[in-house]
Parts: structure tokens; sequence; C-alpha cells
């Protein structure tokens, strides 16, 4: 009887993790953002990925597609077909679209939290990606003209980020981020600090005092 009842919860509590991953993605296309389905972390076994990589460098953080680029999507029923077939996926939002983000180390991205608040300066949405990382959302500037000033970065990018500051990378064109509420291989979902329908500001704004918190 034990074991049918914990059964029972258990799918219960899979059946509304489900739920809440549709309906995030499903929330993330009406405010335009394309998305697409990410890899997870498996249950059970000795691997970090549902992926078949070995020793895969973003585990539970990449779309499950090398063709994300192309299969982003907004589109309801795409969307809903995708999440019935891969009911454990992530999810994933392409970068350089409709947003830039600005990903940092957590440690640094409250301190510049803090002083954001204490300064009233405008901020957008922020999400936290487990506990190492807060991903800072921005107006896109798309296509940039001084490929020095603006890099993309993702699964194996080069630069990863650069000199002057450690530790921050930049998601733009050709890039993309994990998105709430997807699980990682810690067992802790991602989650919005700052929820996403905060306007997007100006990334200029937040660089200075984003970089100084990365300093």
């Amino acid at each position: 009887m034990l074991a049918v009842s914990g059964y029972r919860r258990n799918k219960a509590a899979n059946k509304a993790a489900r739920e809440r991953t549709i309906t995030a993605a499903l929330g993330y296309a009406a405010l335009g953002w394309p998305c697409v389905p990410g890899a997870h972390a498996p249950v059970g076994g000795d691997r970090a990925c549902s992926c078949d990589r070995v020793g895969c460098p973003d585990p539970a953080a990449h779309p499950v597609s090398a063709t994300w680029g192309l299969q982003a999507s907004v589109d309801a029923d795409v969307l809903k077909r995708w999440w019935a077939e891969r009911p454990q996926a992530g999810i994933i939002l392409p970068t350089g679209r409709v947003f830039d983000v600005l990903d940092m180390p957590a440690d640094a991205g409250h301190r510049a939290l803090a002083r954001i608040d204490r300064d009233a300066l405008p901020v957008g949405p922020v999400a936290a990606v487990g506990t190492e990382r807060l991903l800072f959302f921005v107006t896109t500037r798309g296509a940039p003209v001084d490929e020095d000033e603006w890099w993309s970065c993702h699964l194996d990018c080069s630069p990863e980020d650069v000199a002057e500051t450690p530790g921050m990378r930049w998601h733009c064109r050709d890039s993309y981020v994990v998105a709430p509420p997807s699980v990682l291989p810690s067992g802790r979902e991602s989650a919005w600090l700052r929820p996403p329908e905060t306007p997007l500001p100006d990334p200029l704004r937040l660089l200075e005092v984003l970089s100084d918190a990365v300093g």
C-alpha cells in the first residue's frame, strides 16, 4: 500500500512539473519569446545530462536539437506537441532576437542587484540558474557591427568571457539560455527573481554596474 501511495505521489508530482513547464513555455510564447526543448537531467544512472554526449560540458542547459535556431517557435500548438513528446525537457530561449542576456556568477549578480535597487536603476527580468549564475535580460542589438564589443556565448563557445569582465558572458545572436522552471542536475529549478513581464532595459545602462560587481 505504501509503495502504491508513493507511486501515485510521484506520478502526480511529475504531472504537475510537466504542466508547469508547458505553461511557462506558452507564457514565453505569449511574450513573443521563441523557445525550444532543452536537455534534462536523467532519472537514475551516472550521467548528468539526457544527451548522448559523454562528459557534456553544459548538462541539462542546452537544446535537444542541433537545429534549435531554426526550430525555435512561439506557435502554441508546436510547443504543446514538443512537450507532449518530451515531458521532461527543459526550456531553452534563443538570444539575440527579442533580448540579449548578461550571464554572471550568482554572488556578483546579487551584489549588482543590491546596487541597482539602492540606486533605483532600471532592471528587467532576472533569472537564477541554480545557485551558480544570474541571468539579466536586456534589449538586443541583434547583429552588432563591432564584433569585439559583443560576443556570442553558448556550449563550447569561444571566448567564454573577456578579460575585462571575468566570469561574465554576453548571450546575443546565435546563443541561448536555459529558462525557468527547467530542472538542473542538482535537482533545483531555475527561477525568476524578477518576472519576465518586466520591461527590457538598455544593456549599456546596466553594463557598468554588472562589470563593477564582477570586478
